[in-house]
């Protein structure tokens, strides 16, 4: 599904990541973990383009993204089809409603008409408890309900692979427990997860956890030994 293969991301003479590899399985769930600054957030950047890289390979669901910025534009497009992306900031459209948003990537990614869009939307946002907020804009919503938002949006083009970066550092406990029921929902439905996250309640939820540490990969394996490792 995800093939991740000596990885480097560098600014300068700093490699954020140090070839970095892993592969990641159809209908898993990932955690990715480590201190701040281990290039957590660079590594799921680097998963759909949003991030170029200065050396190794990302293959996601059969498409390559290659170092120097030499990917081509319509292979990064073909990604964004098969990629959802919800952010620590949820980054959701200021000026449309729920509704609007969660409408915004069958609309404009995959080309469909608003109806169709809307037949997309309505349901995603029942599915993340949202359904009475279809007209409210984000201003207008809490911070756990923004991010389930931004879920329903991601979901709203039926990616291939939803990736999490720290969704639930912004949020105070409760909301952050709101937003963390959707995501262990999803994960129970066989939806393919990459989250990085400080979260210990989701690691111990994921089928396999990477720990990052000054940009290299410490560890890789299943949840109750990496767990185990980050305690010792």
């Amino acid at each position: 599904m995800i093939l991740v293969t000596k990885l480097v991301k560098a600014y300068g003479p700093h490699r954020v990541l140090d070839a970095v590899s892993v592969t990641i399985n159809r209908g898993a769930v990932t955690a990715v973990v480590g201190p701040s600054g281990s290039g957590k957030s660079t590594f799921i950047r680097c998963l759909n383009g949003l991030e170029t890289f200065q050396g190794g390979s990302v293959t996601l669901d059969g498409l390559t993204l290659s170092p120097d910025a030499k990917t081509s534009k319509a292979t990064l497009l073909a990604l964004r089809r098969k990629v959802g992306m919800v952010f620590q900031q949820f980054n959701l459209f200021p000026h449309l409603t729920a509704f609007e948003n969660v409408m915004a990537g069958p609309r404009y990614v995959l080309g469909r008409t608003r109806l169709e869009a809307a037949r997309i939307a309505r349901p995603l946002l029942e599915k993340v408890g949202l359904g009475n907020k279809e007209n409210a804009r984000p201003d207008q919503l809490s911070g756990g309900q923004q991010q389930r938002v931004a879920i329903a949006r991601a979901l709203a083009v039926n990616p291939a692979v939803i990736l999490f970066d720290e969704p639930t550092s912004a949020l105070d406990p409760q909301m952050a427990a709101e937003v963390m029921a959707v995501i262990l929902q999803l994960a129970k439905e066989g939806q393919t997860m990459v989250v990085v996250t400080h979260s210990i309640l989701f690691a111990q939820h994921a089928h396999t956890v990477h720990i990052l540490e000054r940009g290299k990969i410490l560890f890789s394996g299943p949840a109750d030994e990496a767990l185990k490792k980050k305690s010792d």
